[in-house]
């Protein structure tokens, strides 16, 4: 992978990363640095599952790729969260 591409995959996840935590209710007690490795993760795992789909190549905008790294990042988001308020209580 190129400079560029893991520059790119950097800001993809931090904005589907940012995306997903805006969908997530109340407040997150994670790092941004957590949101965007959840976000890069979500980005990877959502196109690879809009391709299993056949919607990963579509004219435009590829909407339900987005909804699927949305919704990941969302999950991610959320789960990340709780587990790491947990361990940092106690």
């Amino acid at each position: 992978m190129s400079v560029g591409g893991i520059i790119s995959a950097i800001i993809v996840g931090l904005i589907i990363g940012a995306l997903g935590r805006l969908v997530v209710p109340g407040k997150q007690a994670i790092p941004i640095w957590l949101t965007i490795v959840i976000g890069i993760v979500a980005a990877l795992v959502g196109t690879a599952l809009a391709q299993a789909f056949g919607v990963a190549d579509t004219k435009g905008i590829d909407w339900w790729e987005l909804v699927f790294q949305v919704v990941l990042a969302a999950l991610g988001v959320w789960l990340v969260a709780r587990l790491y308020g947990r361990s940092r209580q106690g």
